[in-house]
């Protein structure tokens, strides 16, 4: 069958010790039995590796960052759109989301580009400062959370939790501390790089295990992959991780698509105490940076988004293997100085 050619835009280029989804993406769009895909990179940074592997990424532009805001971000998509005609966009921060949600609707009027988002109710509600109201909400178990805008908030804390508590920003890092003095060493950290607020978390202890899932935005989940991450690194990032036989957190998962009627892809953080119950710690509004594992358990969540932005009908995947592996690996790439030149004084590559 001869594939169709496509030209679709990926964020999430940044693959580096904390992994950005999008070389994962990438790969998986790449294995689709019906599309032959350009790939247009989005960087945000010109350190981000995606740039430079011209095996997946065919060309390379460089976007404003989100706090600039969305007339920015869609002046320069614009701009990459008279160039390139993208047919498609993937976003794949949790940064961004907001932006790109904000901008769905103009850029399909606009310039036909077209995007599988879930809604701004949805983006919100699952936020993480929201989590423990969406739990309640859904029927899910959420570790008790707290929201804390200062420094002096920290001094409650000891008599509303018990130590160990988790650290958190409002889009990523998560870090354990162990006493006050590590909650204001974790806060001014993460609230530098990420702003505020910061979350207080519930410690709770057992395995983590996470799920990559995609629904339809009718309630139907098109597919959904768990799995228990094997090895962590001090970013608390899985190294490697195991797919898993886990009806229950399946369930789990399904049910709560069916309930919000969830558009697009996700990812579901738990923790698994050692009395089988599951302690639901983050909803992530995008493919995880390991989506790449589903596709070797036989579901290619990338290209079914693909395809459902593109409005065709997607039916759900059957089942998914068990017992897979994904290990991470890092290696060095040999560029030449003259593409990080043209990409930092032109913005594309």
């Amino acid at each position: 069958m001869k594939k169709t050619d496509i030209t679709i835009a990926v964020t999430g280029l940044n693959a580096i010790d904390s992994p950005g989804p999008g070389i994962s993406v990438i790969r998986a769009l790449r294995k689709s039995n019906y599309y032959n895909p350009r790939i247009i990179g989005l960087s945000y940074d010109t350190m981000e590796p995606g740039i430079y592997m011209h095996d997946l990424v065919d060309k390379s532009f460089q976007i404003p960052f989100p706090s600039v805001g969305i007339d920015n971000l869609l002046y320069r998509l614009k701009e990459i759109n008279d160039k390139e005609k993208i047919d498609v966009i993937i976003p794949n921060f949790d940064a961004e989301l907001f932006n790109f949600i904000k901008l769905e609707k103009r850029l399909l009027e606009e310039c036909n580009i077209k995007m599988f988002l879930p809604s701004m109710k949805q983006f919100e509600e699952r936020q993480k400062a929201n989590l423990y109201e969406f739990g309640k909400k859904y029927n899910l178990k959420v570790p008790k959370n707290k929201t804390i805008y200062s420094l002096k908030d920290i001094n409650d804390i000891e008599f509303e939790f018990s130590f160990p508590v988790v650290v958190k920003g409002k889009y990523y890092d998560a870090r354990v501390a162990y006493n006050k003095d590590q909650i204001a060493e974790h806060f001014n950290r993460i609230s530098i790089k990420w702003g505020l607020p910061i979350i207080i978390q519930e410690y709770v202890f057992g395995s983590e295990v996470n799920v990559t899932a995609i629904g339809d935005g009718t309630g139907k989940t098109i597919g959904a992959v768990p799995m228990r991450k094997q090895y962590i690194t001090d970013k608390g990032k899985a190294w490697s991780g195991i797919s898993l036989d886990d009806d229950k957190l399946l369930k789990i998962t399904t049910d709560l698509i069916k309930s919000t009627k969830w558009k697009g892809s996700m990812e579901l953080e738990f923790i698994k105490t050692s009395n089988d119950e599951y302690f639901l710690l983050e909803i992530n509004p995008r493919f995880p940076a390991w989506v790449y594992l589903a596709v070797g358990c036989g579901q290619n969540h990338p290209d079914a988004l693909l395809k459902m932005a593109l409005g065709k009908k997607v039916n759900a995947f059957p089942k998914h293997e068990t017992g897979k592996m994904f290990i991470r690996y890092s290696y060095d790439m040999i560029i030449n100085l003259k593409e990080f030149e043209k990409i930092s004084t032109s913005g594309e590559l």
